[in-house]
């Protein structure tokens, strides 16, 4: 799997999982979701996303 498609199963995974905290949990978690889309969202503008660069160390393609 390359780390462009393990990075958005992350963050799909990362999302559903806070939406679902939040909903049953806290509604704190939703911060979590919010961050999740601001990290995407300024990935999209600076062509840099901390968690490629962890895939990357990780040995991902």
């Amino acid at each position: 799997m390359t780390v462009e498609r393990t990075l958005r199963l992350i963050a799909g995974l990362f999302i559903l999982a806070s939406v679902g905290l939040g909903y049953y949990v806290s509604p704190y978690w939703y911060l979590f979701t919010a961050f999740v889309g601001l990290n995407l969202l300024q990935s999209a503008f600076t062509n840099w996303c901390p968690m490629i660069t962890i895939l990357r160390k990780a040995g991902l393609k």
